[in-house]
């Protein structure tokens, strides 16, 4: 997981300090994640899932392919 958020945040340019943000913590604790020395919990890895535009899947490893899923219409 740790590489992937590494990966998709250098694609886009971002400092650990900006990542963290969308998270809403500070650049020490998002480096504690992309570094691997913590889980990045689910609520995290979803909202980066959404702002980069993939699937929690992708980020946590479990494929290879970067395209989000298609949002179902259960009601």
């Amino acid at each position: 997981m740790n590489l992937r958020l590494k990966e998709l945040r250098s694609e886009r340019g971002m400092t650990q300090e900006q990542a963290g943000k969308i998270i809403f913590v500070n650049q020490s604790m998002y480096s504690r994640y992309e570094n691997g020395q913590l889980n990045l919990p689910l609520e995290a890895a979803v909202k980066f899932a959404e702002f980069y535009g993939t699937s929690v899947d992708y980020i946590a490893g479990l494929t290879d392919i970067p395209e989000a899923y298609a949002k179902s219409s259960r009601k």
